[in-house]
């Protein structure tokens, strides 16, 4: 019998592209000395990205695409000289919440510090208070419209923790609407449980019993019903304490869920080091963390996810060492952290407060916000760079090369979002 020589189709083709960033050959082990080598560029004449379904097939020529592929049915996208680039990979925020925190700004610009304003009754126990109260519609329309605004300028992968109920119901409540989010609108939410956020005033002076009737029930409905990928806990002076923390962790993993760390983000609390010692897939934070800490971290194989629009909000003043982790070898990924603290939805923000406010290199800094960001989520094999078998999420944006990414402060450069190979935002 005759072969068919019908050729396979593509429902996607992004062509008249200026400036192709592939982010290719970081899928297996996340970058830890990147450079310009590190982001793949291709500045081919006639190169075109393709894709079918969700997934990238080809990256090339579109002539040599044209001898493989039926295009005749393909949406077909003019870059218009323009650079193409990963979708940005966040990964670590507090999403899913209600309310807002604006009066605090006025607290903060009056000397009051992030701590101070907890243990005032503010903070994160305010966040709880307005989301506890909170219907589920209310939850699903909030979260959904940061989600919506996130993905416009360029998200299309995010981490999203719990953590403001602090109650068994509660916190699963927050997952489930997570899940919902992921099913009815496609989102690609990396869901993790953070129970261990705070300490509600109603177990204040009782931590271990917070822990044990609320911290390690959640867990363990979050990991049967499988509404959490990982597990993480707030290690800091006044919250969570070093041994609460392992014992926290140390349970998530025995009940299969990852496990991540908010390690040293105001004071050295030795969270690097317990990050190192567990395992953890990322110590995020680590702006207090010492040297040691961040070495033993770089031998673990974690990666650390530095928040610096986080320490820009809370009036720290001073940036996590993020030159000083490159150089030991600690693989960096950047997130925006947004929750009512630092309520940021831009990655491209992120990125150019990594380089003016951490002096990391524009390489290292876009490396930070994809590929890197999707080793931190154990996600590196399907986003977080254009390869074909990944995931087809993909920017347009309405530059001519990737450095003026961070050198426009505050104004989106996304044009275009491609998300699961198809177009789902363009931007005016």
């Amino acid at each position: 019998m005759k072969k068919s020589s019908t050729k396979p189709s593509v429902d996607l083709i992004l062509h008249d592209i200026g400036e192709l960033l592939t982010l290719s050959g970081s899928s297996t082990m996340p970058a830890k000395f990147p450079t310009y080598e590190t982001l793949g560029v291709l500045k081919t004449e006639d190169l075109c990205v393709a894709a079918s379904s969700s997934e990238i097939v080809f990256v090339g020529r579109r002539s040599d695409l044209n001898e493989s592929y039926s295009t005749t049915r393909a949406l077909d996208i003019d870059c218009r000289s323009q650079l193409v680039m990963p979708g940005f990979v966040d990964s670590h925020t507090h999403t899913v919440f209600a309310g807002s925190r604006e009066g605090e700004l006025s607290a903060k610009l009056s000397g009051m510090s992030y701590l101070e304003i907890l243990k005032s009754g503010g903070g994160i126990l305010k966040t709880v208070r307005e989301t506890n109260l909170a219907s589920e519609e209310e939850l699903l329309f909030q979260t959904k419209g940061r989600l919506k605004r996130m993905t416009g300028n360029g998200t299309t992968t995010v981490e999203v923790k719990s953590g403001y109920a602090l109650s068994v119901s509660g916190e699963i409540r927050l997952l489930e609407v997570l899940a919902k989010l992921r099913a009815e609108y496609g989102y690609d939410i990396v869901p993790t449980i953070l129970s261990a956020h705070a300490i509600p005033q109603e177990y204040i002076g009782k931590a271990v019993a917070y822990v044990s009737e609320v911290v390690i029930p959640s867990i363990n409905v979050a990991a049967e019903r499988k509404l959490a990928k990982f597990c993480d806990v707030f290690l800091e002076e006044g919250v969570f304490g070093y041994r609460d923390s392992e014992s926290i962790l140390s349970h998530a993993a025995r009940v299969g869920l990852s496990t991540k760390i908010h390690a040293d983000e105001f004071s050295d609390q030795h969270g690097a080091e317990l990050g190192a010692k567990l395992g953890v897939v990322s110590a995020d934070h680590l702006g207090r963390s010492s040297l040691e800490g961040i070495a033993a971290l770089s031998r673990s194989g974690a990666v650390a996810v530095l928040l610096p629009g986080t320490l820009f909000s809370s009036f720290v003043g001073t940036y996590a060492k993020a030159r000083q982790f490159i150089d030991l070898g600690l693989p960096v990924a950047i997130a925006t952290d947004l929750s009512p603290n630092s309520w940021i939805e831009s990655m491209q923000f992120v990125i150019s407060l990594a380089c003016y406010g951490m002096r990391i290199t524009v390489e290292e800094a876009i490396v930070a916000a994809t590929i890197n960001g999707a080793h931190a989520l154990s996600r590196a094999k399907d986003v977080g760079s254009i390869e074909t078998g990944k995931r087809a999420n993909i920017l347009i944006c309405n530059v001519e090369n990737y450095k003026q990414v961070p050198y426009r402060i505050g104004s989106s450069v996304v044009e275009k979002v491609i998300r699961d190979g198809r177009l789902s935002v363009e931007n005016a």
